[in-house]
């Protein structure tokens, strides 16, 4: 880590983007609830009052897409047909049966699609992520939590947070900068939601990770003034959009697909998935301080066609030791993955916001001791 400053952003569950990605993992979900082999490829778009569904199934489930959309758009606090969008805004099916030519080799426990995917820890905080990724997303989890509770009142849905932290050394010291969107009611005055941003969300927040607030000049609340009217009508979204938000906060390497709206036979979520766990428990066990794992597969065939792992210098064993390690915590191969970390259940929901790492509870978040 040669950066002397880092930033990256997180975004809150009601941003357009976010609404796609929670629609279609609830889609994955619910087809993975009745059928545990479901195939989905489930992709969302959302803009001024239409919702958008499209993509591919392989599933004995009968689902009921418009619902599911439907209750999820509800659920995330857009239930106001005058914002321009809601779960009564005009909906668009078009997803269709999965291409017989995909489920030739994954029926024969191929992957998926072929791509390349990346999984990363270091020592920065407790749950072995970048700092900065961590305190975004700690910060756009508060500024829902505030509005679902009411101890914001004037909170609408959607939002985003931007965190630039101060390294020394390789090491985060300060927090530098902190710059909140947060949609807001008309009734509210920017200055009422500058105070109130600060002392019920970004002062909490830092707090819990022992680090002070930045100077006044340091907070950026809302840069064009105000912003009154929340997603989609203000700006459209897309599943998959957000796959820096999703991973590292762009602090390490991104693979080349988004993870949403897809079941475990894609290696784009799967191999991402595995990525992190070796790296992760690589860290945990002392063999060192940063890694970055690299994967690469090719559609239909089980196995990675690469497999490297890169640990910056940090490393307190010789490389060998670690890729020896490696290859004894987990099989890569598709079916490995989906069988050693359990991934053909509905736990994918959970993912669709704040991250997909970093999580107590997922599988590939797991420590071997």
């Amino acid at each position: 880590m040669s950066y002397k400053l880092f930033t990256s952003e997180s975004v809150c569950a009601g941003h357009p983007d976010k609404i796609c990605d929670a629609v279609s993992d609830a889609i994955v979900d619910a087809a993975l609830t009745q059928d545990p082999q479901s195939r989905t490829g489930i992709e969302a778009v959302v803009g001024a009052d239409r919702i958008v569904l499209l993509g591919e199934i392989k599933s004995e489930a009968e689902l009921d897409f418009a619902a599911i959309a439907r209750a999820k758009i509800k659920e995330l606090g857009y239930d106001k047909p005058e914002w321009g969008f809601s779960h009564k805004s005009k909906l668009h099916n078009y997803i269709h049966q999965q291409s017989p030519e995909i489920a030739i080799g994954v029926d024969k426990d191929g992957a998926g699609d072929q791509g390349m995917m990346f999984g990363y820890a270091c020592k920065e905080t407790d749950n072995f992520m970048p700092l900065p990724i961590t305190l975004a997303h700690a910060l756009t989890k508060r500024i829902d939590q505030a509005r679902e509770s009411g101890d914001v009142g004037w909170l609408r849905p959607d939002g985003k947070a931007q965190v630039t932290v101060r390294y020394q050394d390789g090491r985060p010291t300060t927090v530098e900068k902190v710059v909140l969107a947060v949609a807001h009611d008309e009734a509210t005055e920017p200055s009422a939601v500058r105070a109130d941003a600060i002392e019920q969300i970004i002062t909490p927040v830092l707090a819990e990770y022992g680090l002070s607030v930045p100077r006044e000049d340091g907070i950026v609340i809302n840069g064009t003034g105000v912003w009154h009217i929340p997603g989609p009508e203000s700006d459209a979204g897309l599943t998959g959009r957000k796959i820096v938000v999703d991973t590292y906060g762009g602090y390490a390497r991104v693979g080349g697909g988004a993870f949403s709206g897809k079941d475990p036979s894609k290696v784009d979520r799967s191999g991402a998935y595995v990525a992190r766990y070796i790296a992760k428990n690589v860290v945990a066990a002392g063999l060192a301080e940063r890694c970055e794992v690299a994967l690469a597969y090719v559609i239909g065939k089980p196995d990675p066609l690469m497999q490297a792992i890169e640990t910056f210098g940090t490393e307190s064993v010789d490389s060998s030791e670690i890729e020896k390690f490696a290859k004894e915590l987990i099989d890569t191969s598709v079916k490995g993955i989906i069988d050693g970390l359990d991934l053909a259940h509905p736990i994918y929901s959970q993912t669709s916001a704040y991250g997909h790492f970093g999580k107590e509870g997922l599988p590939w978040e797991a420590i071997v001791q």
